[in-house]
């Protein structure tokens, strides 16, 4: 449960498939333009799904579906590839000479 003023993230399909400009690649044109936006819950309380309004840190209105309280960054960089090791360790070679420099 948000409460007002909680800090959220809301999520909006702006143009449908059928709503978007033929000058799109066809893969493009085949997906809805969507927007996830970050605020400060406007409405008294709210449940995620609930269609709410925030206010953004730029002081826009914005309306769409509740996702998530309390968002943070979450960084991930992909998993493991074997085959980055191996050019490290073949560049750590070329360049100084060994793997211990």
């Amino acid at each position: 449960m948000a409460k007002k003023n909680d800090w959220v993230r809301i999520h909006n399909i702006v143009l449908t498939p059928e709503q978007r400009t033929g000058k799109l690649p066809e893969d493009t044109k085949k997906m809805p333009l969507e927007m996830w936006a970050k605020g400060h819950l406007q409405n008294d309380a709210a449940e995620i799904g609930d269609e709410v309004t925030i206010r953004t840190a730029t002081g826009r209105e914005e309306r769409g579906t509740l996702v998530e309280v309390n968002p943070c960054y979450a960084l991930n960089y992909g998993t493991f590839v074997p085959e980055i090791l191996t050019m490290e360790e073949s560049l750590r070679k070329a360049l100084f000479g060994g793997e211990e420099a």
